[in-house]
């Protein structure tokens, strides 16, 4: 039986950040996958999607090149293609993770993990063996799917989740998005600038629910100025797949009506991975689909932790990865802070694209706070207008009393680029004093988030 100082379960960028810092600090380090390295994020989910979004986005732009005074005629697009491009940079990161693997010198394991009592783990191969292995520290990482509602049971043809959206054969013609969320967003964008007709479902009254509300309402304004439906206040109640299509019935505030499509994308949260993977053997604890741990993600047994999308925190990539790094950092004797969960920003990837971090106004709001907010329109944007992309804003929410930096939102172009400078000022404890004095680079779309600063503080310039 192999002897590791770390084993760590699950490779995505939970699992191989976690699995390549362990090693750099000294841990004989072990990875175990059941599919190929990266994970979803790498294979199914953050990144191809990306590159779906580019080709839209591309696409987009030739379609309108008159309005760059440039001619580009007949412009069509082979969704195939689109496809296979996609498949193409998943593999080539995913390929990039294993050279990170054999660089840092961690043992990758092909096969299903299952933790054992004891720190051993029990690791099923395609073939059918088994091989044993035990560590000082077991770390669970592995990840959520496609969550499934029984109103809308996904067969993989007709009712599809995210991993069969990323890979159909062919387009569809008509397409119903369940789910508002940033997986909902993305492909609503994406197929419908390829020319599905899309209509989005969501059960709560606004889009990107957990969105600032005027980011909420820019967002469906800019989706159904393009061409896509929306449906608040709404629920797919069933789902009928006997036909050629499928005829989805949604209750909506005026009653019920039956909505007839190619394909409907289910994209309402997820699921966590935490099914047959030992834990109940083991005795580990778990509350609503979630495994507990304590700020250094140990759960309530000695010797096995978890990360990631099986945690309690938002279940995001860039978590996950920053997740695992305080386990292991902690693990090894260094002094670690915990995590801040409120000052993790949130990024959805259609056009125009939405950024957060923090509070929204109605949560400040609700805690107490006398609020100074401000706000900058792109359209009063010298670098947004030049490029054409003018639609969206900058909205910032200070303490008045403190000038504490409670949250900040964008939708824009290349907004997801922007927000970093919210999360380091907050980190920082940077009052609005302190960021509108910073002196922001002049035309850039950065400005804009100076610029909204400046209108809190009753001192802006350009609006």
């Amino acid at each position: 039986m192999s002897k590791f100082d770390i084993i760590v379960l699950g490779s995505g960028p939970g699992g191989y950040v976690t699995a390549i810092r362990a090693s750099q600090l000294g841990f004989k380090t072990a990875i175990i996958e059941k599919e190929s390295l990266g994970g979803v994020c790498l294979n199914w989910g953050c990144i191809p999607t990306k590159a779906l979004l580019k080709s839209a986005q591309v696409f987009e732009y030739l379609k309108h090149a008159e309005d760059y005074g440039l001619s580009a005629k007949d412009v069509e697009h082979d969704f195939g293609a689109v496809v296979k491009r996609s498949r193409g940079v998943a593999d080539a990161m995913s390929k990039g993770v294993q050279f990170l693997m054999k660089k840092n010198k961690i043992e990758v394991i092909n096969g299903f993990g299952k933790v054992k009592p004891g720190k051993k783990i029990e690791v099923k191969a395609e073939n059918g063996e088994t091989t044993e292995y035990s560590a000082d520290h077991i770390i669970i990482a592995t990840g959520a799917r496609s969550r499934e509602l029984p109103s809308l049971p996904q067969d993989g043809k007709k009712v599809i989740g995210y991993r069969e959206a990323m890979s159909l054969e062919k387009q569809p013609k008509k397409m119903i998005v369940v789910g508002s969320g940033a997986i909902g967003m993305e492909f609503a964008y994406f197929y419908h600038s390829m020319g599905t007709e899309v209509t989005v479902v969501e059960y709560m009254p606004n889009i990107v629910p957990v969105e600032d509300q005027d980011i909420s309402k820019q967002l469906e304004r800019s989706f159904k100025k393009s061409g896509v439906k929306i449906k608040t206040s709404a629920e797919v109640t069933k789902v009928d797949t006997s036909g050629d299509g499928v005829k989805a019935t949604v209750k909506t505030q005026k009653g019920e009506e039956v909505l007839e499509a190619d394909i409907v994308l289910s994209a309402v949260g997820i699921k966590t991975n935490i099914e047959n993977i030992g834990l109940e053997d083991v005795g580990i604890a778990t509350d609503r689909d979630k495994i507990l741990v304590n700020d250094y993600y140990q759960t309530n047994i000695p010797g096995y932790f978890a990360i990631g999308d099986v945690t309690p925190g938002q279940a995001l990539a860039h978590v996950a990865s920053a997740e695992g790094i305080i386990c292991v950092e902690k693990l090894a004797g260094m002094h670690v802070e915990a995590l801040d969960y409120g000052n993790i920003p949130g990024c959805t990837y259609c056009i125009p694209e939405v950024a957060s971090v923090g509070l929204t106004e109605k949560q400040a709001k609700e805690k107490g706070y006398d609020l100074k907010i401000g706000k900058f329109p792109f359209s009063a944007s010298g670098k947004a207008k030049a490029a054409g992309t003018p639609d969206g804003f900058v909205k910032v929410i200070f303490d008045a009393k403190y000038g504490e930096w409670l949250g900040c939102h964008m939708i824009g172009v290349g907004v997801t680029d922007m927000i970093a400078e919210a999360v380091v000022a907050r980190k920082l404890e940077t009052t609005g004093h302190e960021v509108l004095k910073a002196v922001h680079p002049h035309p850039t779309m950065s400005e804009a988030v100076m610029e909204a600063v400046a209108d809190a503080y009753d001192e802006v310039i350009h609006l």
